[in-house]
């Protein structure tokens, strides 16, 4: 009985990461000028914050749910990094983000 509510509330938790981090990757707009390091910078944690919730999504399908938690969390947390050091304007949304003061 507690595997299965344990299953279920990670189920939930999943769902709602996975909408979540959606939500932020339609929000993130590349703000680093190109071309520059930063801009560079930029891109990689976009792509990475991407795959990884792509990789999220698969994991999820695949019923893997302890790998797909992990890789949506590992995806914001790119797009957090990315928002704190000023490469992406996210339109102050303390909401979405992690975001410095």
């Amino acid at each position: 009985m507690a595997n299965l509510q344990t299953a279920e509330r990670l189920e939930e938790k999943l769902a709602k990461d996975l909408q979540v981090t959606a939500a932020a990757l339609q929000k993130v707009k590349v703000i680093a000028p190109q071309p520059s390091h930063l801009y560079t910078v930029a891109a990689d944690y976009l792509r990475m914050a991407t795959d990884y919730y792509n990789d999220a999504q698969h994991f999820a399908e695949q019923g893997n749910l302890v790998d797909a938690f992990g890789a949506v969390n590992y995806a914001h947390g790119w797009l957090d990094a990315g928002a704190r050091l000023g490469v992406f304007d996210v339109d102050g949304d303390y909401r979405l983000f992690t975001l410095l003061h």
